[in-house]
C-alpha cells in the first residue's frame, strides 16, 4: 500500500505556505512541491483540501486531486521492483512543471525564428469541425512559403472550444473563430469583420455531407443539402486564389451525378465582376443582330445581370424579370380566353398565381429554410409525416412552380396562332431558373448565328473567375494516414493561378502506415481506465511468439509516411513529437478543459503529456462478446458462436481492426471498432491517431453523447470522426503551395 498525502511546508516571506506532496511506500519516501501556496488558515489538513476561504480553492483542489490520482495510478501500473525515489519524483515533477509552464505569465506567440523573409499564404477553414484542414495546412511548407491561419468557422461551440484551445491558447496564434450558421443573412458581414481586411489566399472546408453519404440512408430535403451554395457565396466574396471542398464519395453519384454537375456548374458560374461589362456589351451586340427572338435575348440579358447584383438589387431584378413575363401573358390572355374564362379557369389561375409565387422568391426561401429546419428538428423521416412535408417543400420550389405553369399552358390548348408567344413565355421562365453556365449554353445558337464563337470564348475566359477539373477521389492511406478513408475533393483555382487537377500520393501501396504502427504504443489502458502519461510497451511479453512479426510492422518514416530508415521517425514518434516543424517554439503543453469558463482560467487546465486516452466502462458480457468477435476476426463469422453462448447483439456492425493493414473509415461511434489486441472499443486518442492527429492536439469538452443530443452536440468522438485527416489535408496544402503564384 502507498500513502499519498499533502502537507504545508515552511512559509515564505509573504506568509504563504507551499503545499507539498509526500509519498510513503515501504522504503521509498518522496517529497515534492506542488507549486501551490496558500495561507495556513485556508488548509484543511484532515480532509486534505483547500478551504473555500481561499479564492482559488476550486482550481487548487482540482489539481491536487488530479496529482494524487495520477500518482496512485502510477504505483498500480509499475512493478514494485521498479520503484525508486528518483523515478517517482520525476513522474510528479513532470506534471507539476507542465502545469507551471502553462500558467506562468508570459507572452506566447508564434515563433518567428527561421521564418523571416518567408512568404505567408493565408487561409480560412469553413465547416472547420475539429480542425483537420487547419492542422494539415499549418504542417505544410514549401520553399519559402508557409501558411498563416486567419479564421476558422463552425456552428458548434465545442468546435470553437477545441479551436481556441489549440490555436490561440496552446500555439499562441491570433486566428479568429466565427461560430455562426453559414446560412444566416449576416454571416458574410461578420466574416468580413473578423478578417479585418486581410486578403485570403485559400479557403478550405467540407460542408456537412450526411444527406448524401453512402454510409446511411439518404434524406430528401435535408437542411445540410444547400450548404454548398452558401460555401460558394463565400468564395464569390473573398475571391481566394484557391479553394478546396471535401466531401463523401456519395456526392459523385447522388441523383445520377446531377449534384456533382450542378456543383461544377456553380463553380464555373462564379464571375469576375471587373470583366462583367464585356459580356453585357456583347449581349447588346447579339440583341441588335437578332430580330425573331429579341424577347428571349432580353431575358438572357436580364438573367445574366443577376450574377453581378448585390442581394438587395437581386430581389428587385428577380421581381422585374417575372413582371416582364407576366405583362406579356396579360396581353396574351384576351387572345386565348374570353373574359369569364380568364377569371375562373383553373389553368389561367395557376399561371397567374405561379407568377405571384415566383415574385416572392425571398419569402419562399425563408419558409423553405424554416420548414426544413423543423423537419430535421422533429426527426421526420421514415414516417407518415415526412412525405407530406417533402411534397410541400417540392411545391414551393421555383422548378416545380415553373413546371405547373408549363402544364397549365398545355391544358389550355390555345390555337396554333399563339404557340410562339406561349413558347417564349415558357422559355423565359426556364431561363429565369438557369445557372450562369446554363445561360452560356443557351446563348450558343445566337453566337453561332452571328459567327462570333471566338470572341465569345475570349470574353468567357476573362469572365470566369475560377477553373476546375473534375473532382477526384482521395484515399487517406495514400498520404500516410493509417485509414482507408475515401473523400472527394473539389479544388478550384482562380483564373490567374495554375490548375491543380489531383494530389499525388506520398506512399505506395506497399508503404502504407498500418494500424499497429499507429496504435501499438498506446495499448496500456484497461477497462474503464484513463491515462495521462505514456507507458512503455513490452512487445516481447505482449506478443509472445509473434514479436518479430509485429516489430517488422514498425517503420521509420518522413512526416508524410514515406519510409526513411536514416532520418525518419516511427508514426508513433511523429505523433508524440508533433508534425508542426518546430514552428511554434513557445507553445504551451497539451491541456484539457471542459468549457469556455475553464479555457479562460489557465489554473483549471489539466496539463499532462497525454489526453483523450480514456476507455468506456464495459460489463463482463460486453467484454466476452468483444473477445469472441476479436478471436474470430469478423463479426458476421462470430454471430453463430455469440448466439450459442447467449451473447448475440442487435448491433448492426463491429469492425475488428487488423494490425497489419489500414483501418476502415473512422466514424463518430467508438463502439463500432474493436481494438486489434484487446476486447475493447477505441479511445478518442486512438481514433485520433488513425486520423493522423498529433497527440498534442487535444479534443476538448464532452467525450461522448447519445440520443437526441447527437443532433446538437459535437463531443470528442464526433469531432474526431467527422474530421479531415490532417496528413491528407497537408498533402492538399502542399500541392497548392507548389503551384500558387
Amino acid at each position: 500500500m502507498i500513502n499519498v498525502k499533502f502537507y504545508l511546508d515552511k512559509a515564505d516571506k509573504s506568509k504563504r505556505f507551499p503545499i507539498h506532496l509526500v509519498i510513503r511506500q515501504k522504503e521509498v519516501q518522496v517529497k515534492v512541491a506542488t507549486g501551490e501556496k496558500i495561507l495556513k488558515k485556508d488548509w484543511d489538513n484532515k480532509n486534505q483540501v483547500v478551504r473555500e476561504t481561499d479564492y482559488c480553492h476550486k482550481t487548487i483542489n482540482k489539481f491536487l486531486s488530479f496529482l494524487k490520482q495520477e500518482v496512485e495510478k502510477y504505483f498500480d501500473a509499475v512493478p514494485h521492483s521498479h520503484f525508486t525515489d528518483k523515478k517517482v519524483k520525476a513522474k510528479i515533477l513532470s506534471l507539476v512543471n507542465g502545469r507551471k509552464a502553462n500558467t506562468d505569465i508570459k507572452l506566447v506567440c508564434e515563433a518567428a525564428s527561421g521564418y523571416e523573409g518567408k512568404t505567408k499564404i493565408t487561409f480560412v477553414d469553413l465547416f472547420a469541425g475539429a480542425g483537420g484542414f487547419s492542422e494539415g495546412f499549418l504542417q505544410a511548407e514549401y520553399g519559402n512559403r508557409y501558411y498563416d491561419f486567419l479564421l476558422g468557422s463552425d456552428i458548434n461551440e465545442n468546435c470553437e472550444l477545441t479551436h481556441l484551445a489549440r490555436y490561440n491558447h496552446q500555439l499562441g496564434m491570433d486566428a479568429e473563430f466565427l461560430r455562426q450558421d453559414i446560412t444566416e443573412p449576416d454571416f458574410l458581414d461578420n466574416l468580413l469583420k473578423k478578417l479585418k481586411g486581410n486578403q485570403v489566399d485559400v479557403v478550405c472546408g467540407g460542408p456537412p455531407c450526411q444527406s448524401f453519404s453512402l454510409a446511411g440512408k439518404r434524406k430528401k430535403f435535408d437542411k445540410k443539402d444547400d450548404l454548398f451554395a452558401h460555401y460558394l457565396n463565400v468564395i464569390r466574396v473573398l475571391r481566394p486564389k484557391y479553394f478546396v471542398m471535401e466531401n463523401v464519395k456519395g456526392i459523385l453519384t447522388k441523383e445520377g451525378g446531377k449534384i456533382k454537375e450542378m456543383i461544377l456548374q456553380e463553380i464555373k458560374s462564379i464571375i469576375d465582376l471587373k470583366e462583367f461589362n464585356q459580356l453585357i456589351y456583347f449581349l447588346e451586340k447579339l440583341r441588335k443582330a437578332e430580330k425573331e427572338k429579341a424577347f428571349t435575348l432580353d431575358c438572357f440579358n436580364l438573367r445574366i445581370q443577376f450574377e453581378s447584383a448585390c442581394e438587395k438589387d437581386l430581389e428587385k431584378l428577380r421581381e422585374t424579370y417575372i413582371q416582364i413575363i407576366e405583362n406579356k401573358f396579360r396581353l396574351l390572355t384576351p387572345k386565348i380566353a374570353d373574359y369569364k374564362t380568364s377569371k375562373t379557369d383553373i389553368n389561367i389561375n395557376t399561371i397567374r398565381h405561379g407568377f405571384n409565387l415566383l415574385k416572392r422568391n425571398k419569402e419562399l426561401a425563408y419558409v423553405r429554410k424554416k420548414v426544413i429546419f423543423e423537419k430535421a428538428h422533429s426527426d421526420l423521416d421514415n414516417d407518415f409525416f415526412a412525405e407530406k412535408f417533402d411534397d410541400f417543400l417540392t411545391v414551393i420550389e421555383s422548378d416545380s412552380i415553373i413546371e405547373k405553369i408549363h402544364d397549365a399552358f398545355n391544358k389550355l390548348k390555345p390555337s396554333k396562332a399563339f404557340q410562339n408567344e406561349i413558347a417564349e413565355i415558357i422559355s423565359a421562365l426556364e431561363i429565369y431558373n438557369y445557372s450562369f453556365e446554363e445561360c452560356i449554353q443557351g446563348l450558343q445558337p445566337f453566337v453561332k448565328a452571328l459567327k462570333a464563337e471566338k470572341e465569345f470564348d475570349e470574353i468567357l475566359s476573362h469572365i470566369r473567375l475560377y477553373n476546375i477539373d473534375q473532382p477526384f477521389v482521395a484515399l487517406a492511406s495514400n498520404y500516410g494516414v493509417p485509414q482507408n478513408r475515401e473523400r472527394v475533393l473539389f479544388i478550384g483555382c482562380r483564373k490567374d493561378q495554375q490548375l491543380v487537377k489531383t494530389v499525388p500520393p506520398t506512399v505506395s501501396k506497399t508503404e502504407k502506415v498500418t494500424v499497429f504502427e499507429a496504435l501499438y504504443d498506446l495499448d496500456f489502458v484497461g477497462n474503464d481506465d484513463e491515462k495521462f502519461s505514456y507507458e512503455t510497451i513490452d512487445l516481447k511479453s505482449k506478443y509472445n511468439g509473434t514479436t518479430e512479426k509485429m516489430k517488422a510492422l514498425i517503420k521509420k518514416r518522413n512526416i508524410d509516411g514515406k519510409p526513411d530508415d536514416k532520418k525518419g521517425l516511427t508514426y508513433a514518434e511523429w505523433s508524440k513529437k508533433g508534425r508542426l516543424n518546430g514552428r511554434f517554439a513557445n507553445s504551451k503543453n497539451p491541456f484539457y478543459i471542459r468549457n469556455f469558463e475553464e479555457l479562460e482560467n489557465s489554473l483549471t487546465h489539466i496539463v499532462a503529456p497525454l489526453h483523450n486516452h480514456k476507455t468506456s466502462k464495459q460489463n463482463d458480457d460486453v467484454i466476452k462478446r468483444l473477445d469472441i468477435i476479436l478471436k474470430t476476426g469478423d463479426y458476421d463469422l462470430a454471430k453463430r458462436e455469440l448466439k450459442k453462448v447467449g451473447l448475440d447483439s442487435e448491433k448492426r456492425n463491429y469492425n475488428v481492426l487488423k494490425p497489419d493493414s489500414q483501418s476502415p473509415t473512422v466514424m463518430t461511434i467508438p463502439d463500432d471498432y474493436i481494438h486489434f489486441s484487446s476486447p475493447r472499443a477505441l479511445t478518442v486518442r486512438e481514433m485520433a491517431r488513425l486520423q493522423s492527429f498529433d497527440d498534442s492536439f487535444v479534443f476538448q469538452g464532452k467525450r461522448s453523447t447519445g440520443g437526441n443530443k447527437r443532433k446538437f452536440e459535437v463531443p470528442q468522438f464526433t469531432l474526431v470522426g467527422n474530421a479531415v485527416p490532417p496528413l491528407m489535408a497537408r498533402a492538399v496544402a502542399l500541392e497548392i503551395l507548389k503551384n500558387i503564384k
